[in-house]
């Protein structure tokens, strides 16, 4: 994890989704390959793992957050469409499970009266995959596609 100076982080990049489960982890190879980026110093980088309520204070802490997630709907494998979701109602329907999802720490935000600034990277994925841990080529090529918008997103 990339770590920025002592005070709050003004962006978190948050990589959710199971490396073992191939294509559904491409968030976390994002994040992967962001931490070996010129990152600006106020922007931090979080495995995410499959989520969970633990990410509910990082979150809280930064000014903007930035996820990157698989989500099967339908895409061509390896696409990848930006949502500024404002509600949890707002993030794709098929977002890829996990054992406390997306839309459960954004329900959880509301509830404290605190809702995020969100963007979302959604890595279209055709089907989870069982106990593999590398990548599909369309996911290999989205990574760095991925990785470079959000560089340009946190440059501004």
């Amino acid at each position: 994890m990339k770590k920025s100076t002592d005070k709050k982080p003004r962006v978190l990049v948050l990589g959710i989704g199971n490396i073992l489960m191939g294509d559904e982890g491409v968030g976390v190879h994002v994040v992967n390959t962001l931490e070996k980026a010129a990152l600006p110093t106020d922007v931090e980088c979080m495995d995410g793992g499959t989520g969970s309520f633990l990410l509910l204070e990082p979150m809280q802490n930064a000014e903007r957050v930035i996820l990157i997630d698989a989500t099967i709907d339908g895409l061509a494998p390896g696409s990848i469409r930006r949502l500024r979701p404002k509600f949890s109602t707002d993030y794709p329907k098929t977002l890829t499970a996990h054992d406390i999802g997306l839309k459960d720490l954004i329900d959880a935000f509301y509830l404290m009266g605190k809702v995020p600034d969100v963007t979302l990277y959604a890595v279209s994925i055709p089907e989870i995959q069982d106990m593999v841990m590398e990548l599909s080529p369309e996911l290999m090529n989205a990574v760095p596609q991925v990785a470079l918008m959000v560089m340009n997103e946190t440059a501004m």
